[in-house]
């Protein structure tokens, strides 16, 4: 096995472990608030939606995922009058909206709506239906129809105590009881203080009777009168949680509160939490699961590295590649000393003179030069420009090398330098 193989085989293993312990570790638990009818983590509400049908006499119960002036007024057609400038007009017909008495549920960490839900609401409130809304932040548009406040613990503290609110105040539970006698020695609930921050504050025209207060003696359940219905508010939505339903010292008190409503069908609401049911994103399963969603982010990243690295074209690398050597001169020494071989140089002498002939040739035009021709040997020295008595020894010592027995080192020389200084000086 090569070392490239070992590593990617070591490679392997580590992944395969740490998937393994990724899949068989125990799941962390989620405390998020999502109040949510499906969810059995400690702020889900799954709890509380099973036993509403025993809660209410059996009664039918609706899950709502749309918004309130879609639900109460389904008249109105199907769409989405979420408009904040939308404004139910006074004289709608009755006939518009449901008939049927009910009580519409609301528990979520916030609730908002548009003016045309609350004019929906409140209507089907006056109309002899009851809403029940559990929330820790109210919408202004229904606080200041109600004429009450949401009011959080610790900043009515910091307030209260002004310079001095940079002292250490530690409250770490607070106690929450029924105001109502039929609750008498059952009435007090132990909760922690962050989960039962806010309060209610009616100013002096708000008809709100209060139901249960903290240990302040300040609001935290209120029924609120509305025509012929009335609407009941909980500043304590983790109170109808999984969480403090299946705690004996505290399950107790979200029971209590919707005791108050009378036995009817219920719309529990979810699009406050949900949204609509069709706005769901297809990636709703991935994003809903922690390891899902981080192994789509992790994907996602991964092609943009592919895409940006790994998917630029290549180009392959270009060998350097070394120039041949030029060999003529290598061969032509090579040559030469084949030639040089011994004392006589008659042969290379030969081949020199009949090079000299064949640049006669091709630079004077002279097909067939006959040294010994006077013809030739005047209009070689008109062409080459040159005296005749130099075109005479050139041709004299061309006669010597051939004519001699034996052309030795210096006579070979001697040849040599007459032909180049003729080829130099030729015009």
């Amino acid at each position: 096995m090569t070392r490239f193989r070992a590593y990617l085989l070591g490679l392997v293993v580590l992944f395969a472990g740490f998937v393994a312990v990724e899949y068989f570790k125990p799941e962390p638990t989620n405390w998020e608030p999502t109040y949510q009818n499906r969810h059995k983590i400690p702020y889900g509400t799954y709890v509380l939606f099973e036993l509403l049908p025993e809660l209410f006499g059996q009664q039918r119960v609706s899950i709502v995922r749309q918004p309130i002036a879609n639900q109460l007024l389904p008249n109105l057609g199907k769409q989405q009058f979420s408009s904040a400038d939308t404004v139910l007009p006074v004289n709608a017909p009755a006939a518009r909206v449901l008939q049927t008495p009910a009580n519409y549920l609301f528990v979520h960490h916030t609730f908002s709506l548009s003016r045309l839900d609350r004019d929906a609401l409140l209507r089907y409130v006056a109309r002899g239906n009851h809403a029940f809304i559990a929330t820790e932040y109210l919408d202004d548009l229904l606080t200041d129809t109600l004429r009450l406040q949401m009011v959080s613990i610790s900043d009515d503290v910091k307030r209260r105590a002004g310079r001095l609110a940079t002292r250490k105040t530690t409250i770490d539970s607070t106690t929450l009881q029924l105001l109502s006698p039929a609750f008498a020695g059952h009435a007090r609930f132990r909760f922690p203080a962050a989960q039962a921050n806010q309060y209610f504050k009616p100013d002096s025209a708000c008809r709100a009777t209060v139901l249960a207060t903290n240990d302040q003696r300040q609001p935290v359940l209120v029924r609120v009168p509305f025509g012929r219905g009335s609407l009941f508010l909980s500043s304590t939505p983790a109170a109808f949680s999984n969480y403090f339903l299946l705690r004996p010292a505290t399950a107790g008190f979200g029971v209590a509160a919707l005791s108050y409503l009378p036995a009817r069908p219920v719309f529990w609401d979810e699009y406050q939490k949900q949204g609509s049911l069709g706005e769901q994103s297809l990636l709703r399963v991935v994003m809903r699961h922690d390891a899902l969603r981080w192994a789509y982010y992790l994907l996602m990243v991964s092609a943009l590295l592919f895409v940006v690295i790994e998917a630029r074209r290549r180009q392959r690398v270009i060998p350097v590649l070394k120039p041949l050597p030029n060999t003529t001169l290598l061969f032509t020494r090579t040559v030469a000393s084949l030639y040089r071989q011994g004392s006589n140089h008659e042969r290379i002498a030969e081949k020199k003179i009949n090079l000299f002939l064949e640049f006669l040739r091709n630079r004077f035009q002279e097909t067939s030069p006959d040294l010994n021709d006077e013809a030739f040997r005047e209009r070689l020295a008109q062409k080459a420009g040159m005296p005749r008595p130099r075109i005479d020894e050139l041709i004299r010592r061309i006669h010597f090398t051939r004519t001699a027995p034996t052309v030795t080192d210096h006579q070979l020389l001697l040849l040599s330098q007459t032909l180049a200084t003729f080829r130099r000086d030729a015009r």
